[in-house]
């Protein structure tokens, strides 16, 4: 299996309503160096993936997300009942999946 398959099968695994990161992602498919191969897996991820499920170590959301970037990603955790910080952060300790 390549990584990038590995990769999309942990992405599969965060249910609605919480996150994981980047670096939680490359742990998973055992290596903690690849987050930011996690990233480039995400960007040339096949339709319907939960790419937006996936944020930094922060919180901090993506500007890959068409149309609107920062705010489209916002849009979609937040559909799924993703609270955020005064920041605009996801909140991590609420809603971070460990896996």
């Amino acid at each position: 299996m390549n990584t990038f398959t590995l990769i999309y099968e942990q992405v599969r695994r965060i249910p609605a309503g919480k996150v994981s990161t980047y670096g939680q992602i490359a742990r998973m498919i055992g290596n903690p160096r690849l987050s930011r191969v996690v990233g480039y897996a995400l960007k040339a991820a096949p339709e319907g993936l939960p790419c937006h499920r996936v944020v930094t170590k922060d919180g901090d959301l993506s500007d890959a997300f068409t149309p609107m970037g920062k705010e489209t990603h916002r849009m979609l955790l937040e559909l799924e009942g993703v609270g955020f910080t005064e920041d605009g952060r996801v909140d991590m300790e609420a809603f971070f999946w460990r896996g």
